[in-house]
């Protein structure tokens, strides 16, 4: 039987070609010939609702904020109506000079407690979502305003002015104990009952010396507290409000 025999470098030329990629062998114009490459743009849409808060002016606090956090209770069922109303909505909205207070406060807190953050619960609060908040608490209407403000009215939250909030120490990863929960409606969550309730036992030195870093920052950043929920602040009276900004509906 007669055996054929190839030249060496031809031999090697075969292999180095078949051990070679496509891209050491095709030039970069014949390989997007052979094999194009689609650059597709996704776009990827805001929510309804954050789109319309972001048309009437209103500001994400996490893009203005550096390391806040947020943690919108009323996208979950972790509030007092245990339901979401809210839904795709999950980032906290704020009037930009409210804001720009609340930036100032954060970097208060930091300067002093560089393991603190502030942690956002809630910040603007549509009309429309104030409406089901009222029309869904079990209350008798004499009452509803102990618990939420009346949608005919509106509530410094409508405007974009109010924001409620803790601090999050994040050495620890979580939030520091304020003595009650968000949403908690006694005694226990009254700052005008702060004496009251450690002479009872039911706050301790503690709670209440963390809800005093809380209140200083926020206070000395132009913003003012309420008598029965140590986690609400104010930017700006109702009058004021009024005067300078619209119903968020």
């Amino acid at each position: 039987m007669s055996k054929l025999y190839l030249p060496l470098f031809l031999i090697l030329i075969a292999c180095g070609t078949a051990q070679k990629s496509d891209q050491e062998i095709f030039s970069e114009q014949q390989r997007k010939v052979l094999d194009p490459v689609k650059e597709v743009e996704v776009e990827v849409k805001k929510p309804e609702l954050e789109e319309k808060l972001i048309s009437q002016g209103l500001v994400d606090v996490e893009e203005v904020i550096p390391g806040i956090k947020v943690e919108l209770k009323y996208s979950t069922t972790d509030n007092f109506f245990g339901q979401d109303v809210y839904g795709d909505l999950t980032k906290a909205f704020l009037q930009p000079e409210v804001a720009e207070r609340l930036k100032n406060a954060q970097e208060m807190l930091q300067s002093q407690f560089p393991d603190y953050t502030l942690l956002v619960y809630d910040g603007v609060r549509p009309l429309s979502v104030q409406q089901i908040l009222w029309d869904n608490l079990d209350k008798p209407d004499s009452l509803k305003t102990l618990y939420v403000a009346d949608p005919k009215k509106g509530s410094l939250h409508n405007f974009g002015v109010a924001v409620d909030l803790t601090i999050f120490d994040t050495k620890s990863d979580s939030t520091l104990d304020m003595g009650t929960g968000y949403d908690y409606f006694g005694y226990p969550a009254y700052p005008d009952r702060e004496k009251q309730m450690l002479s009872e036992g039911k706050l301790t030195v503690g709670q209440i010396a963390n809800r005093d870093i809380l209140r200083k920052v926020m206070t000395a950043n132009g913003f003012s507290g309420i008598g029965s929920e140590w986690w609400h602040f104010n930017a700006y009276s109702r009058k004021e409000a009024g005067e300078k900004f619209e119903i968020i509906k």
